[in-house]
């Protein structure tokens, strides 16, 4: 990252901390003895970090994966709609895909699983779909599109085939516009909290093909900003608390 983009990225942190403040309403629930023990200024500002561990993705990482992708990719788009038009030959192929590998009958292969999407993609039978936005959106100068489904470091392990379905409905979307588009779906974990061992959060040669759906921490990061991005970031974070020090402690000590 060059100086500029480090700056870029600590104001981004600032703004989007400073938002969530000011949208902030500490919790109106009674905890005499919480209060008492801790003092109320600590109970909000563990209110406070729980909602904003609840809301990280949206209002820190996501912001700052834009800052961070702009200097690398043409096109970087937040909350992007992707489509409800999808061919209900690939609908067939995604849910054949899915059954597949909820009975462990064949292990995850995404290109494998794209190629057979894009055979089954027709355009004489469409459908009209409901799906998620992309939390981000990518292009690169050479057409290659990544739709990316940004999770918190421990997602609800229940929610898997659901995450599987629907980057695989992305494609078929992106196939239905355009049957030669270049296509990524992906789920990014912001960080691995196991480290130094290696993420292990869901069974994910169940369901999810590691090499080609999964990125998480630095090889996310660096995938964005480019190689270095990952501990360029984390010191902007530190620069940008201690920027901050003095306002948050302003803040919440009108609650001691």
């Amino acid at each position: 990252m060059t100086e500029e983009q480090k700056t870029n990225v600590i104001d981004t942190i600032i703004k989007s901390l400073r938002k969530k403040l000011s949208n902030y309403k500490p919790e109106t629930v009674n905890m005499p003895f919480h209060y008492r023990l801790l003092g109320r200024d600590r109970m909000a500002l563990y209110s406070f970090i729980q909602s904003l561990n609840t809301t990280f993705g949206t209002s820190i990482f996501e912001p700052v994966a834009l800052a961070v992708a702009k200097g690398r990719f043409a096109k970087v788009r937040s909350q992007y709609e992707i489509g409800n038009t999808i061919s209900e030959g690939s609908q067939q192929a995604i849910q054949s895909i899915i059954n597949r590998l909820s009975v462990a009958d064949t292990a995850p292969n995404k290109q494998n699983e794209l190629d057979e999407i894009r055979r089954a993609t027709n355009t004489e039978k469409i459908n009209i779909i409901k799906t998620v936005k992309a939390d981000i959106f990518l292009e690169n100068k050479g057409g290659e599109m990544f739709f990316i489904d940004l999770k918190t470091a421990k997602p609800n392990i229940s929610n898997f085939k659901d995450f599987k379905r629907t980057l695989l409905e992305w494609a078929a979307i992106a196939y239905t516009q355009n049957i030669q588009a270049k296509i990524h779906t992906l789920i990014a974990i912001p960080y691995n909290p196991y480290e130094p061992k290696p993420y292990e959060r869901w069974t994910i040669k169940g369901m999810l093909d590691d090499k080609h759906e999964l990125m998480v921490g630095r090889e996310f990061w660096d995938f964005l900003g480019g190689r270095g991005t990952y501990d360029n970031l984390l010191e902007c974070f530190e620069i940008a608390g201690i920027q901050l020090r003095t306002e948050l402690d302003n803040y919440f000590i009108q609650f001691t």
